[in-house]
């Protein structure tokens, strides 16, 4: 897949990312893609996925799924692949993490590919090579993985019913957590479900809605099939489990706006599971196995732990992003996640801040895992739901949900107006400094809100660019177009 080398400001990357990267990811491959051979000749190289011929032969799935051991592994590799594959979930300079934060107003860009400087100032185009590298290409990568993995697990007569029962399951739950970030991106995209190529070459777009119901479908199926507790992951969280189906289908609820169905999601994991809690310790938050965390992806480096702390941590002047004033300016006084989440460096007289939510920037010992889902956005998921269900006030209302975050960050509970307009804003805001720098949420959030156009039409001035409302959905990749008659481009891109 295309991948940027990026000079970092604090460690030379070809001596470590590069070259470490190179070895692990040959042993991975050797492990895990030759296991996985048939997804490989469908997908491998940065191709469109429905330019590639026919596969070979049915004998390496059937290979991959024929016991226990090699299906396993086979689905522990697409979560190895999404921490070692730069983009999408990575946490490193191309992915989501990053790539939104610089299009909203979290982030400030000093990376010198143009590609990112669109990001920034948001005037992407249709031929931007990160979009179609680290965004589009990636999920469906992800995609036909849990597709063909589906496919081999349904018809294999030779794993045990409770590993055929899990592995169906978490790999729905791969594709539908694909899909939520891409219909969130692009808006219509393709819905690719089989892995017939013929089917998938003449793919074109659908609606939200639809993708949705896929969606929706697969994480109720992943419920059932999933177990409620990490004993599949010999008690790492690092593979998702029932309750972090529950946790995507809450928030996916809320983006398509089925408040009551949100608010019932959200209270299962709140309510019912014993696993989580809110850590009062805000530094013990993104440890590995955290009992804040829902799921984590584990660190495949010797020499580092998460990309996200390996990349934003400041030693000098920062090369890749530091936290924009906007962000900086949002926190309230008193709120301890200014002290416990950000920290600063002095050069020559100018104070930079990055965000420090990870704290190790290099280690061979492995005490961070990167934070995908955790328990603390259940509560603001809730509360957003509530209030949506004129469920405002009283302890079951959407502000004592708001205030369990705000008690935790230090800050005293919300004092203002009981309105609905005047709730959901403060709940806009809590999201906006407990989830920086994770996962494009302040992105999602403009959008999801109808807040964007207001926001990025001061903010992108000040980056150097001028606001369209249609850039708040990404391009579809112009070689994609290309590839396929049946693609359509969104508003306001050629």
């Amino acid at each position: 897949m295309h991948n940027y080398i990026y000079t970092y400001n604090h460690l030379d990357p070809n001596e470590i990312k590069t070259s470490v990267e190179r070895v692990e990811r040959r042993l991975f491959y050797t492990v895990v893609v030759i296991l996985l051979i048939i997804i490989a000749i469908i997908l491998s190289s940065c191709k469109k996925f429905v330019q590639i011929p026919p596969p070979k032969s049915q004998i390496e799935n059937t290979t991959v799924f024929s016991n226990d051991a090699t299906a396993i592994s086979a689905i522990r590799g697409i979560y190895s692949d999404m921490i070692t594959t730069s983009g999408f979930i990575s946490g490193d300079p191309s992915s989501l993490t990053f790539l939104a934060g610089f299009s909203s107003d979290e982030l400030i860009n000093y990376t010198n590919p143009s590609d990112n400087q669109e990001f920034y100032t948001n005037s992407l185009t249709s031929i931007n090579s990160t979009v179609l590298g680290s965004l589009w290409q990636p999920a469906y990568f992800y995609i036909a993985n849990a597709n063909s993995a589906i496919q081999g697990l349904q018809t294999s007569s030779s794993l045990t019913e409770s590993t055929k029962t899990e592995l169906i399951g978490e790999a729905k739950f791969i594709r539908a957590f694909c899909y939520f970030y891409l219909v969130n991106l692009f808006g219509n995209a393709p819905l690719i479900t089989g892995t017939d190529y013929r089917v998938n070459s003449l793919a074109g777009m659908v609606s939200p809605d639809s993708i949705y119901k896929q969606i929706f479908d697969d994480l109720k199926d992943a419920q059932i099939r999933l177990s409620s507790d990490y004993s599949f992951s010999n008690g790492e969280r690092d593979q998702p489990n029932h309750w972090a189906a529950t946790a995507l289908l809450a928030k996916a609820y809320l983006f398509h706006g089925d408040w009551a169905l949100a608010e019932q999601q959200s209270s299962d994991i709140i309510n019912q599971s014993q696993n989580f809690s809110i850590l009062s310790n805000l530094d013990s938050v993104f440890l590995a196995n955290s009992q804040e965390a829902i799921w984590q992806l584990k660190p495949t480096s010797s020499i580092i732990n998460t990309n996200e702390g390996f990349s934003f941590i400041l030693t000098d002047a920062p090369q890749i992003a530091s936290i924009s004033n906007e962000l900086l300016n949002s926190f309230e006084t008193g709120d301890l996640r200014t002290q416990h989440w950000l920290d600063s460096i002095s050069v020559q007289g100018t104070t930079y801040y990055y965000p420090y939510k990870y704290k190790v920037q290099t280690s061979s010992t492995l005490t961070e895992y990167s934070m995908i889902l955790r328990f603390s956005e259940q509560f603001l998921i809730r509360a957003e739901a509530r209030v949506k269900l004129n469920n405002i006030i009283g302890p079951t209302g959407g502000i004592s949900d708001l205030n369990i975050v705000r008690t935790r960050a230090g800050l005293q509970g919300y004092m203002g107006p009981t309105d609905e307009e005047n709730v959901l804003r403060s709940i806009l805001h809590e999201n906006q400094v407990e989830f920086f720098t994770e996962l494009g949420h302040r992105w999602l959030d403009l959008k999801r809100v109808s807040s964007v156009d207001t926001v990025m039409s001061i903010v992108t001035p000040m980056k150097g660019g001028a606001w369209n409302t249609n850039w708040q959905l990404y391009p579809i990749p112009q070689s994609e177009l290309l590839n396929d008659i049946n693609l359509k481009q969104n508003p306001g891109y050629n």
